[in-house]
This record gives structure tokens, sequence and C-alpha cells, in this order.
């Protein structure tokens, strides 16, 4: 899940969305927040406790079968909303720490020219995200955020994918994206 669980990231909230990723049939389910899902930010201990026997991802990685997952909720910022850094020197410290050897990224925000523009036709992807896609390489990028830049596009060997399920409206209305690896 690439972030935005809860339409403001209350404890409630999140409680519902945790409880309802526990419930899907999948083994494991890798998880990070968003930018509506402000408790993660506020009170991370307390947000993180309603994540048990999930795999909640906040600048970090897990490992499944041998694949290495990093994800974070961090986009560059936008207008007044959780885990927002400003464009530049604040946020590329974030993708540089993304480890060489990543398989999956899943972030919240896109990167710079994947699914990333919005209705008012500004393109809001972050370019440094663009670059540490570049250098890495991974398999698979997951991200979110945007809601009307669903869908998928290609990077070099990497398939990226704004996976969001909401469209524009908040309409849960976006059909699956399967991706075979």
């Amino acid at each position: 899940h690439a972030g935005d669980l809860t339409p403001r990231g209350k404890e409630s909230e999140i409680a519902r969305a945790a409880d309802w990723l526990r419930g899907l049939p999948h083994p494991r389910k890798v998880v990070i927040a968003g930018n509506h899902d402000f408790l993660f930010q506020r009170d991370p201990m307390r947000a993180r406790a309603l994540m048990h026997g999930l795999d909640y991802l906040e600048d970090s990685e897990v490992v499944i079968e041998g694949v290495r997952i990093w994800g974070s909720p961090w986009q560059p910022w936008f207008f007044d909303w959780a885990f927002n850094y400003p464009r530049g020197a604040s946020l590329k410290p974030v993708w540089d720490r993304i480890p060489a050897a990543t398989d999956i990224l899943i972030t919240h925000g896109p990167p710079l020219g994947h699914g990333d523009c919005t209705t008012r036709g500004s393109c809001v992807g972050c370019p440094d995200l663009a670059d540490a896609i570049r250098r890495i390489r991974p398999r698979l990028h997951v991200f979110g955020h945007i809601h009307e830049g669903y869908g998928v596009t290609p990077e070099g060997p990497t398939v990226c994918v704004n996976a969001s399920v909401c469209r524009v409206d908040y309409a849960p209305l976006n059909p699956p994206i399967v991706i075979d690896l």
C-alpha cells in the first residue's frame, strides 16, 4: 500500500485500515504512510503500534523471499499535508538513503515525469526521486499521491506504477494494477 490509508490520519481511521489490510488473504502486506496519514508523523509510536502484523516501512526495508523492498512516505511539499519536504537539498538525502540493491521501491510521491501531473496541468513529481530511480534501477516503483496520475510508465528497466485506487474526486474506482516480476 503506497500511502493514504486514511482520509485524515486519525487513530480510529488507521486502526480500521490496518484491520482491513490484515484481513486480506495475502501472507505479507507492505505498507507506507502518505500525506493524509498524519498520525504517523505526529505520533509515530502510536501509529506504528496499530500496524502490528503488517510490514510498515518508513525510510526502511523489508526482505520477503529474497526480494528487497524499500519504502518511504515523503514527497515534495504539497499544500499543508503530512510528510512534506521542500524540494531540493532537503529532500534529496531521503532518496540518497535508498539502498542500491532495492528490487521494489514504494514511495508515496511520484518521480518527476511518471504519474505526477495534476488536473490543473502541473507536474509535481520529484526530480531527485527520478534521479534515484535511474541510479538504483529497481524492477518496480509503486507510488500514489497524485490520483489523476494513475497508470503504468517505464523508466529504463523500472516499471513505474501510480497505483492510486481513488480518482481525483476520492472515489475508489481505479482498478487494481497487476504486475508480474
